[in-house]
C-alpha cells in the first residue's frame, strides 16, 4: 500500500540513484562515447583516404594503357595524399619475372603494388592486383571507376548493345588480389583472411569483456559474503588474487582453443576444401601467436577487473570503475574493425604497439598483412611488460580493498593504498 513511508523510500532511492555522481557521469558519457566512436570510424576512413601510394599499371595492350593513363590523370589531387602511377606494357608471361624484380621495393613500400590489365579484361573485367597489402579497399575504390570506364568504353566501340553487353556495362571491375611476401610464392588473396581478422577481433572483444565481468562479480560476491575472510586465513591476498586470475585465464584459454579447433583442422588436414575465394592464408604459427597474445590479454585485463571488484561492495557501484577498463577494450575493437579496409594505415601500425590496444589490433593485422618477426616480438615484449606492471599495481590495491567493506571508497583513498605495506 502506498503511504508516506513508501514515498519516503521512493524519495531516498531517487536521491541516492538519480542524483548520484555515477548516474550523472554515465548519462553524459554514453552519448559522448557513441559520438566519439562514430567520429573515430569517420576519422579512420578519412585518414586512410589521405595516404600516398605509388602504383605500376601494366597491360598487354598499349591502347589500354594510353586510355587508362588519360582517365587516371583526371583523378582529383588530394593535398593529404595522392596516388602516383607508372605505366608499362607487359606480356602476361613476364608478370612473375617483373614481380621478382620489384619484390624488394614492394616489401619496403617504395612501390605500393602492380595492377595488371590483360586483354581478357576487356571481356570479363578481371584485373589482377599484386601488393604487400592487397586488402587496401580504400585505394582500390579510388582507381576502380577510371579503369571501369576505360574497359567499358573500349568494349562498346563500334558495337550495337545486346543484353549481354548491357550486363557487362553494369558490372564493376573485379580486382583479384595477390599478396607479395618475402618468399618466392605469389599467393592469391580471397576474403577468407578478412573474415578471419573479424573473427579474431570479435572473439577477443567478447571473451575479454565476458571473462572480465565474471571475475569482477566473483570477487565482489566473495567480499560481500565474507568468504574472502575465511580464505585469507589460509593464503595471502596476493596468492588469492594470483590463483583466481590464473585459474580463470587457463579456463578461458581452453575455451578459446575449443572455439579455434575448426581452424586447426582446416589448416592441418585435407578433410575440408574451401572455395578459392574463401581460402585461408593461415599457419599454425598465427594461431600460436594468437593464443599467446590472448593469454597475456587475459592476465592483464583480469587483473584490472579483479582490482575493481576488490574496491567495491556491489556491482552497481563497480560500474563506475569498469568503464575506463572497458574503453581499453572497446576502442581498439573499433580500430581493428575499421582497419580492415586498409590494415597498413598509420593508425593501425601505431596502435599495434600501444599498450592494451596492441592486444586486440596486432592479431587482426597479422591475418591481413605480413608482419616482420621483429615487430611481433616487440609487441609481445611491450604487452608482457604492461602485464607485469598491472599485476604489481593490482596486487597493491587488491590486498587492501578486499578487506574494506561498508562504504564506497573515493578514488583519492584508492591511490593511497599503493603506499600501504601490509
Amino acid at each position: 500500500m502506498v503511504n508516506r513511508r513508501t514515498f519516503s523510500i521512493v524519495k531516498r532511492e531517487l536521491k541516492v540513484k538519480l542524483f548520484s555522481r555515477t548516474f550523472i557521469i554515465m548519462t553524459l558519457l554514453i552519448p559522448i562515447f557513441m559520438l566519439g566512436i562514430m567520429g573515430l570510424q569517420t576519422f579512420l576512413f578519412q585518414y586512410s583516404d589521405g595516404e600516398n601510394a605509388f602504383l605500376i599499371v601494366a597491360s598487354e595492350s598499349q591502347n589500354v594503357l594510353d586510355n587508362i593513363q588519360t582517365e587516371l590523370s583526371k583523378m582529383p589531387k588530394n593535398k593529404d595524399g595522392n596516388v602516383e602511377f607508372m605505366f608499362e606494357k607487359l606480356d602476361k608471361q613476364k608478370i612473375e619475372t617483373r614481380l621478382n624484380n620489384i619484390r624488394a621495393d614492394i616489401l619496403e613500400e617504395k612501390i605500393t603494388g602492380l595492377i595488371f590489365i590483360s586483354d581478357q579484361a576487356l571481356k570479363n573485367k578481371q584485373v589482377e592486383y599484386f601488393s604487400k597489402n592487397p586488402n587496401n579497399n580504400i585505394l582500390l575504390n579510388k582507381i576502380k571507376p577510371p579503369i571501369n570506364k576505360v574497359l567499358t568504353d573500349m568494349y562498346f566501340v563500334g558495337k550495337q548493345l545486346s543484353r549481354e553487353e548491357l550486363e557487362f556495362a553494369k558490372d564493376d571491375v573485379d580486382f583479384n588480389g595477390f599478396r607479395i611476401s618475402a618468399d618466392k610464392e605469389i599467393k592469391e588473396e580471397g576474403i577468407g583472411n578478412t573474415i578471419l581478422s573479424f573473427l579474431f577481433t570479435f572473439l577477443l572483444y567478447m571473451s575479454l569483456l565476458f571473462t572480465g565481468q565474471m571475475t569482477m562479480s566473483a570477487v565482489i560476491e566473495e567480499k560481500s559474503n565474507k568468504i574472502v575472510e575465511v580464505l585469507l586465513s589460509s593464503v595471502s591476498s596476493r596468492e588469492l588474487m594470483t590463483g583466481k586470475i590464473i585459474g580463470t585465464a587457463i579456463t578461458a584459454l581452453v575455451q578459446m582453443a575449443i572455439w579455434l579447433s575448426p581452424l586447426i583442422i582446416l589448416i592441418s588436414t585435407t578433410w575440408f576444401v574451401l572455395p578459392p575465394e574463401f581460402t585461408l592464408k593461415l599457419s599454425i604459427w598465427h594461431l600460436l601467436f594468437f593464443m599467446l597474445n590472448y593469454f597475456i590479454a587475459l592476465i592483464t585485463f583480469l587483473g584490472l577487473f579483479a582490482t575493481v571488484g576488490s574496491i567495491f561492495d556491489n556491482p552497481q557501484d563497480a560500474q563506475s570503475g569498469i568503464w575506463p577498463i572497458m574503453m581499453l577494450i572497446i576502442i581498439p575493437f573499433f580500430i581493428a574493425i575499421g582497419m580492415q579496409t586498409n590494415p597498413e594505415n598509420q593508425i593501425a601500425r601505431i596502435a599495434s604497439f600501444v599498450p592494451f590496444a596492441s592486444l586486440i589490433i596486432m592479431p587482426a593485422r597479422i591475418t591481413l598483412v605480413d608482419i616482420p618477426l621483429l615487430q611481433l616480438v616487440l609487441s609481445i615484449i611491450i604487452n608482457i611488460a604492461v602485464m607485469i606492471l598491472i599485476f604489481i599495481l593490482a596486487g597493491k590495491i587488491y590486498r587492501v580493498g578486499i578487506l574494506i567493506t561498508g562504504k564506497k571508497p573515493k578514488w583519492s583513498e584508492v591511490v593511497k593504498w599503493f603506499k600501504y605495506n601490509y
